[in-house]
């Protein structure tokens, strides 16, 4: 008898929760992401806006900082796995953190892969009072005058330290790393000359270049950037291999019911189709995947790949957040 009782709430539960997912969503869903004005937050915005109508809910943005993301990614974690709490995050989110924080949860197993969203190079912007007028300038300066140049980075052991730790021992050159809590008030700090450069999204940037309030040096992608043609790429700058981009995308923890997944989904794929949507992605330099790449799959197997590529080199570098 207690046997059947069991079994009965067993299934019960197993058909409110059917119920409950083939219903969703009757409430607002909010994405957590990080720091107001960056590029995650762009992306979470835009998405959110325009995933709205079709759901027929709101979706509320929630920037949490601190750690290089690690908080707001860990708050979706430990969320009810239902789909009103999800994670819009990144390359370094949602890989670098890994093998650089003591987290306490798992970034592939923990999670539950929902779309690849957008994706903007990594590049080397700098002030625009500085004197060297392309990069070869810039090293001759730093070699002259070892550590005197400041590194604006985003977290203690972010995007930036990745990118710079390997352009220091690529070029032999000595610099200070200063860390930020988030993208905009390193940017900020480089607008105003604070700072002298920054290995930063390039998306996030890409105004100020154009004009004329800071300066690019290299794109670090293996062609040149549609939207900034003529900024070389690092192979042609004269550091071959260093390659990094800032792909973002969407998660959900890992019980998600699956026909969640794929109505969440099924919102992101409606609005890349739309032109209206890829116009506002493009004019800010955010590329969006093909149809092919949108796939829950799809951002399994990219952040898959991007962990075997990045996890050594970080260990070899010995870096960690402080």
């Amino acid at each position: 008898m207690f046997g059947r009782t069991v079994l009965l709430l067993a299934l019960s539960l197993v058909a409110a929760t059917v119920a409950s997912a083939q219903d969703y969503p009757i409430k607002p869903i909010r994405f957590v992401t990080s720091t107001p004005g960056g590029g995650g937050d762009f992306v979470a915005r835009l998405i959110g806006q325009t995933i709205s109508g079709p759901l027929g809910q709101t979706v509320v943005i929630e920037n949490v900082t601190g750690a290089g993301g690690s908080i707001g990614v860990g708050r979706v974690a430990r969320a009810a796995p239902d789909g009103y709490t999800l994670s819009i995050g990144q390359w370094e989110t949602h890989v670098l953190n890994g093998a650089t924080y003591s987290l306490q949860y798992d970034l592939v197993k923990d999670f539950k892969p929902v779309a690849l969203l957008a994706d903007t190079p990594q590049w080397i912007v700098a002030k625009a009072a500085l004197p060297a007028k392309d990069l070869n300038d810039l090293i001759a300066w730093m070699k002259d005058n070892p550590g005197k140049a400041s590194v604006a980075t985003v977290g203690s052991a972010g995007s930036g330290l990745v990118a710079g730790s390997y352009f220091q021992r690529s070029t032999g050159t000595r610099f200070t790393f200063v860390p930020y809590r988030g993208g905009a008030p390193a940017i900020q700090d480089l607008l105003a000359g604070q700072v002298d450069f920054m290995f930063g999204q390039a998306a996030s940037t890409l105004a100020h270049v154009r004009a004329g309030r800071l300066k690019a040096y290299a794109v670090l992608a293996k062609t040149r950037w549609t939207q900034a043609p003529d900024v070389p790429t690092s192979d042609e700058a004269g550091i071959p291999g260093l390659y990094t981009s800032f792909w973002h995308g969407l998660w959900a923890p890992k019980e998600t019911p699956k026909e969640v997944v794929a109505k969440l989904n099924a919102a992101v794929r409606a609005a890349f189709a739309d032109a209206t949507v890829r116009q506002r992605f493009d004019s800010v330099g955010q590329e969006i995947p093909p149809p092919e790449r949108q796939t829950p799959d799809a951002l399994a197997a990219h952040q898959k790949a991007e962990i075997e590529k990045w996890w050594p080199i970080i260990r070899a570098a010995n870096i960690k957040a402080e």
